[in-house]
């Protein structure tokens, strides 16, 4: 589906959205959000009407011009760059009614929430958490064909580079932690990448206990006797994968060895539940009793979606209240970890799509052994 109606055809669903809602006009901040309805990668702030109109105000307008799917352009500096002045003038400039219905994002602060309200007195100001932002979160947790299509190139170039960086490392011609990370994003945005989806985590066996070490890296051994983490992503058209690889180098202790096992055998079992119809919180449930027989505990979710945004729903947590049933289009990852101060980290993580049969795993991360 071509840009010229993929664009309009989700702004459409979200004035319906508007119109169920009785919500004459509401405005979007979110660089995903903005994306999501133009293109438009940064930088924006989007107003959309129950009438089916849209306006993009872009920082950057020359940027928007080329990249923007949208009804109407006018640079942010026409306001400004005062989001209380754009508002106040787009309602005005709109003709809206005297009472009509103002929706703003629910994460609007304070100060910025009592300036509304006095600039808009004639209208009905409301902020709350069921938001338009919250409505567009749901819509972009199942990916549509050309979304998917996407992110099935995030991940071809994504499984290159895990080859690439296994052989560097299995080879010594990537020694340090900072060795493989400045590979990963020279070669990512040689070949097309728009960044790398999210800083790098390149942690070797002193560092490799931290579920993000921190720094992301450093220049310390990579891939030395251990366990050594290698958590990344690339980013292709606004669409970031997510993988993270453990590679054992040498005889590995029992603790270490049963710390490889678990994670081995919760990732087969998250990856054999996971299918739709099933219940997230079900299978994070599953692996957590799985770790707490042998008394381990993992300290971060099992999983979480990824898009256009490095963290999206759906979430993979033990919580029933916030977990959601899986359907098709859904893409997430799961990541089964376990940390030891001494011992080291060891985490597996691959990229999910849930089709109408069962999954399809997206990218081939593994733990990795080497000699």
């Amino acid at each position: 589906m071509s840009a010229g109606v993929l664009y309009p055809q989700r702004r459409q669903r979200a004035t319906d959205d508007l119109r169920d809602r009785g919500v004459d006009l509401a405005y979007l901040t979110a660089d995903a959000d903005v994306r999501y309805l133009t293109g438009m990668p940064y930088g924006s702030v989007l107003f959309l009407f129950a009438s089916g109109r849209s306006i993009l105000l872009p920082w950057d307008e020359l940027l928007a011009r080329k990249t923007a799917q949208i009804d109407e352009i006018l640079p942010y500096t026409d306001f400004g760059r005062d989001l209380v002045t754009a508002v106040t003038e787009i309602a005005g400039k709109a003709n809206l009614k005297a009472g009509s219905t103002i929706e703003i994002p629910s994460d609007t602060g304070h100060l910025r929430y009592a300036k509304l309200k006095d600039s808009l007195e004639d209208y009905r100001v409301l902020c709350r958490a069921e938001d338009l932002s919250s409505f567009i979160s749901r819509r972009r947790m199942v990916k549509d064909a050309a979304e998917i299509a996407v992110l099935r190139r995030a991940c071809a170039m994504t499984d290159q580079l895990i080859g690439e960086v296994t052989a560097g490392v299995t080879d010594g011609s990537l020694r340090t932690e900072a060795d493989v990370a400045v590979y990963l994003e020279g070669t990512a945005l040689a070949r097309g990448a728009e960044k790398m989806g999210f800083e790098t985590i390149a942690a070797g066996p002193e560092r490799s206990y931290g579920i993000h070490a921190h720094p992301a890296c450093t220049a310390a051994k990579f891939g030395t006797p251990g366990l050594s983490i290698l958590d990344f992503g690339v980013n292709r058209e606004g669409y970031t994968s997510d993988v993270t690889l453990t590679f054992a180098r040498g005889p590995m202790n029992d603790r270490q060895e049963l710390m490889i096992l678990l994670v081995e055998k919760a990732y087969e079992m998250a990856a054999a539940m996971a299918n739709p119809g099933t219940g997230t919180h079900a299978i994070s449930t599953a692996v957590d009793e799985l770790f707490a027989r042998d008394g381990f505990s993992m300290p971060h979710g099992l999983g979480h979606g990824i898009g256009l945004e490095i963290h999206e729903a759906p979430f993979l947590k033990s919580n029933r209240e916030t977990g959601v049933i899986l359907e098709p289009g859904m893409i997430f990852t799961l990541e089964p970890g376990l940390y030891d101060r001494t011992a080291g980290g060891v985490r597996l993580e691959n990229d999910f799509l849930i089709t109408e049969s069962g999954h399809e795993v997206l990218t081939t991360s593994r733990l990795i052994r080497l000699p």
